[in-house]
């Protein structure tokens, strides 16, 4: 498959997971930096969890909501990464051009896309395994773990979080505009007759 067909791929995904991924990124990072920096607990905190994870389609479709949201996000990390300068597939840059959303989409993905990657593949072996296989709490508390940056310890876990969720959404925004979506259309000329 050539760049052509990835970039076309990319930007046909990108709008169908565009809502879901954004609203999962930020109540994420609400439900982490909400319990962690403010104190937020019980109904509160479970409201962006449930959002999170999907569970407000029922406990049935929230491992089939984690998988297909995972199988966009790694689709779309595959189809981005084939498109840029790490891979030299993409064009080269002219000197001095401004920051637009294209750059910055094109600066901000070899920075995130690593914990991206790794925060996605394990939220959803998590939640996949927890709910379809019956993975032990300990094995599960793992891949939770890694998720969330844990392992970072409790002063960096809330900021890792931050960090990961702050560049989904910006690569989302940056994405999403360069899609053309939300560009006004221009109105054809009419004719004055005279």
């Amino acid at each position: 498959m050539d760049n052509v067909n990835f970039r076309k791929l990319h930007r046909q995904v990108a709008p169908i997971i565009f809502i879901p991924l954004l609203l999962t990124a930020l109540t994420g990072v609400a439900y982490r930096l909400g319990e962690d920096w403010f104190g937020i607990e019980g109904d509160a905190a479970e409201i962006f969890m449930d959002i999170h994870q999907g569970s407000y389609l029922g406990k049935e479709l929230r491992p089939i909501y984690a998988l297909l949201l995972a199988l966009g996000v790694i689709g779309l990390i595959v189809t981005g990464l084939s498109m840029t300068k790490l891979f030299g597939g993409a064009r080269p840059e002219k000197q001095g051009a401004k920051l637009d959303f294209r750059k910055v989409h094109r600066i901000a993905t070899p920075i995130v896309v690593l914990p991206l990657a790794v925060s996605t593949v394990t939220g959803v072996i998590y939640r996949v395994g927890r709910s379809w296989f019956k993975m032990p709490k300990e094995v599960g508390q793992v891949f939770l773990n890694i998720h969330q940056g844990g392992y970072l310890g409790d002063f960096l876990m809330p900021i890792y979080v931050l960090f990961v969720g702050l560049g989904a959404i910006l690569l989302l925004v940056t994405g999403i505009n360069m899609t053309g979506m939300f560009r006004k259309r221009r109105q054809p000329k009419i004719e004055e007759d005279n």
